[in-house]
């Protein structure tokens, strides 16, 4: 059977699973399905739902924040109010020189479009992105 057959989840590194608990559950607002040890360290793992199923595994690693690639980027309708959102949580978005922003950070996507970035406090990237 292909892979595409089959479910995708999304794994980030992140260097402290508690301060990263704060960020993802209290900044992003995500709810953990579970939480189990990542390698010696007990607790040191979430997995949270989006969408409708589980979608993003966080656990603590030595090789947190070493890509500076998006990696994960979410699909929204209203990319506004996301943001706005997400801004009032405290989470700040990335400006990339050479790209237009607006004043709340979001970029017209090539092809149509908008989406923004932001990070998580080991410099991981991610994106909330929508068509219109």
């Amino acid at each position: 059977m292909p892979l595409s057959e089959h479910h995708l989840r999304t794994s980030i590194a992140v260097s402290d699973i508690t301060r990263a608990v704060a960020f993802y559950e209290g900044r992003l607002g995500l709810r953990p399905l579970w939480s189990g040890p990542s390698a010696a360290i007990p607790g040191g793992s979430r997995v949270y739902a989006c969408g409708g199923g589980p979608a993003l595994n966080v656990y603590q690693s030595t090789t947190a924040g070493a890509t500076r690639a998006t990696l994960a980027t979410w699909y929204v309708d209203d990319l506004d109010g996301i943001v706005d959102e997400l801004a009032a949580a405290g989470v700040t978005f990335v400006r990339y020189d050479g790209l237009e922003h607006d004043a709340r950070g979001i970029t017209p996507r090539a092809g149509g479009g908008r989406l923004a970035w932001f990070q998580d406090p080991d410099g991981n990237t991610f994106a909330v992105e929508a068509d219109v």
